[in-house]
């Protein structure tokens, strides 16, 4: 399969969305990535429900939505509800992480789990078999425009040989500064989605830009 680029919202700009998410559907772009952080298990505060529900209306391809929130369960058919495809908790913010899982899977939506920097990845082997995606976070979450970790490199390998080992269709997505500058590095370690924030929007030419990072390293990508 090719691998999937995700124009991270965060880095829109707010004052003429429609502008913006106009761009982004007549890209070469997959999806849309869309963050949601409550100012407890991130540092920050991003947007809710009518905000995903109009973007939803915006939007002619899927909403990646991103739950850096405590207590995700709770929240979990209101989103869908709202418009969104993929749902990611965090690994960190879920205690009962296969309940949740399957909690998403109910709704009709894709599931994902995310894992902070530190986390290991030997933390999803007991349900790697069970989640559409693995939002590996190459930066600390919480605010955009941050540098690239490369220890997330040696992470997207270790994950790629456990997910081939068990068999599994899980795709993933690397999330945190991700540009032209790495992209190829981290689609040949074996990652399938690219979440591009700043190096999309902030660009002089953000439709070339994801032109350019759909067309990178194409034969890197795992099926």
């Amino acid at each position: 399969m090719k691998h999937l680029i995700a124009p991270s919202v965060l880095a829109a700009n707010f004052a003429n969305l429609e502008k913006d998410f106009e761009l982004v559907n007549n890209s070469e772009a997959d999806w849309f990535h869309v963050d949601v952080m409550d100012g407890v298990f991130v540092p920050n505060i991003s947007f809710g429900f009518p905000l995903v529900k109009a973007m939803k209306k915006l939007a002619q391809k899927p909403l990646d939505v991103h739950l850096m929130i405590v207590q995700p369960e709770r929240y979990i058919e209101q989103f869908r509800e709202a418009g969104a495809d993929v749902i990611t908790v965090h690994y960190e913010a879920c205690p009962h992480l296969h309940r949740v899982i399957q909690q998403i899977k109910e709704t009709g939506a894709k599931a994902g789990v995310a894992l902070n920097p530190h986390t290991p990845v030997s933390a999803l082997e007991a349900v790697i078999e069970e989640i559409d995606l693995v939002c590996l976070m190459s930066v600390n979450p919480g605010f955009g425009g941050q540098k690239f970790i490369y220890h997330t490199i040696n992470k997207i390998k270790k994950l790629r040989e456990l997910i081939t080992v068990r068999n599994a269709s899980t795709l993933i997505e690397i999330d945190g500064g991700v540009g032209l500058q790495n992209a190829e590095k981290i689609l040949q370690a074996g990652a399938n989605v690219l979440v591009a924030g700043s190096s999309v929007f902030k660009s002089e030419n953000p439709k070339e830009t994801i032109s350019k990072l759909k067309k990178i390293g194409e034969q890197t990508w795992y099926a």
